[in-house]
Order: C-alpha cells, then structure tokens, then sequence
C-alpha cells in the first residue's frame, strides 16, 4: 500500500544528431556535459525530485510530550499468562479500531475531497485495493472510509472475530488483524501529516499521541505491521515510544501520608 512513484521518461534523442557538423560537439563532449549535469541534479535514480523536506510540527517538543498517561505502554499490550492470544488480539484491535475511528472523527469534517485529494503520509500515497485487487487513487476521506467499513464488517463477523465461548477464531484470523492494523496505521500516519494542525487547535494532541504511541507498542510486540510499513513515522515513534525519563528527586520534605501514594491524575 505504498505510493507508487513514476520515473520521468526523458526525450530518446538520436544520438547521431549530436554529431553534425554545425554542433562542432564530439559523442565524449556530450557525455561530459550530461554528467557534469546529473552530477549538480537534485533527482533520485528514477528521475523524480525529491519533494522538499516539511517540517514536521508534530515533532516539536512541546506538542510530543503531551500524553494523556504518564506510565509504561509496554505493560498494557503484554499478553497476560491466562489470557488467550487470539482472544488478546481480537479485544486489543476492536478497540484500537474504535479509539482510531474516534480520533479521526473529531477532524473530519476538515478532512474533504478538497484538502486532501489522496490518501498521503509523509511524502506517500495509499492506493485503495478493492477485493479482486483493483488498484483504485481516491480522496483520504474516501479511503479512510473504505478503511472504517472494512475494519467494522470483519470485527462484527461471528466467524472471524467470535466472541461466544467455545467459538474457535479461523485460521486466518492473525493474517486478517495484519491487514487491519496496516490499514489502521494509514489512518494514524495521515492524522499527524495531515491534520495535527487541526488536531492541537481543538486541544487533542495529547489523545492522538498516546493511542499512537499505545497502537505502535502493540504491533511491535506482536510484530502485525511490517516496519518497511511504519518507518515512513519511526521519528515519531522513536520519541513517543521511548520510556519515561526517570522523575526528578523532589527535595526533602516531611514523610507523605499514605494517601498522597501511587496517586493518579485523572483527566
């Protein structure tokens, strides 16, 4: 689901036109020119320039270390000894699929047809395949669309995501939660490229950092999405994803009261 990049094919010149007498200009000439040439050009093997670096607000230091919690992601998505794996997969992305679709919907209404004419993150395009492998450019908010409706028909699916007891999960069922999680990630990736400007204006930064964070600590641990898939975000995940820096030592003080312990903030 990576942007497909399509090289600039040049003019097939004939190279015996170079040679005519009025140009005066020898096939070594022309040569040394044209590399001289490649050599200052800015263009990838391909042909294409690369696209100017943005700078990625979402990076800056006063928008990553807004969290909603303050604790180790790493305890939450730990497979729990007496819990099942399928079954741990099934609750953990039912509920990032509708944590995702929430954060989404908060700035969707900035997210059109006219912002947003493709499906992009970081200098990449995401195609729609549809199921019999039709490649398909569309708007972001018709493939987030596309993304919502698939994710929501298979965890409603008795046969695929089973939630009576005694139902076993199909043989499929770790293929089928790779391909939601890539698809989720799409989503996250277009929400901070995108639309985090829209994100802080309404105060969410600190929600869409924590879920992603809580989301890429997920997937690596159970190893859903390719990292060839994430990378095009690993600055981010890098400075979310990293533990907590130690607190600081608070300066002597009389003993705390047993009740000022483990206290929690609640948001």
């Amino acid at each position: 689901m990576v942007g497909d990049y399509c090289p600039i094919s040049g003019d097939n010149t004939d190279m015996h036109s170079q040679r005519n007498s009025k140009s005066g200009l020898s096939c070594k000439m022309v040569l040394q020119a044209v590399g001289k040439v490649l050599r200052k050009s800015k263009t990838k093997p391909n042909g294409k320039k690369p696209p100017a670096e943005e700078k990625k607000q979402y990076l800056e230091a006063e928008f990553t270390k807004v969290r909603v919690v303050d604790f180790d992601l790493k305890e939450l998505v730990v497979l729990p000894r007496e819990i099942d794996l399928n079954e741990w997969l099934a609750s953990n992305t039912t509920t990032f699929f509708n944590l995702i679709n929430l954060q989404y919907s908060t700035i969707s209404e900035f997210c059109t047809g006219d912002t947003c004419q493709a499906m992009t993150a970081c200098n990449t395009i995401y195609y729609w395949y549809d199921e019999r492998g039709k490649k398909t450019k569309c708007t972001a908010p018709q493939y987030v669309d596309f993304v919502m409706s698939l994710v929501q028909k298979l965890v409603t699916d008795e046969d695929i995501f089973p939630t009576k007891y005694g139902k076993e999960f199909p043989n499929s069922f770790e293929s089928l939660v790779k391909k939601i999680c890539r698809y989720l990630f799409h989503v996250l990736a277009h929400l901070y490229w995108a639309h985090f400007k829209e994100t802080v204006a309404l105060d969410l930064q600190g929600h869409l950092n924590t879920l992603y964070a809580h989301f890429i600590v997920f997937v690596r641990e159970f190893n859903l999405v390719d990292p060839k898939e994430t990378c095009i975000m690993d600055d981010l995940s890098e400075i979310l994803c990293a533990p907590a820096p130690p607190a600081p030592a608070a300066p002597s003080s009389p003993a705390p009261s047993p009740s000022s312990h483990n206290h929690v903030t609640e948001r």
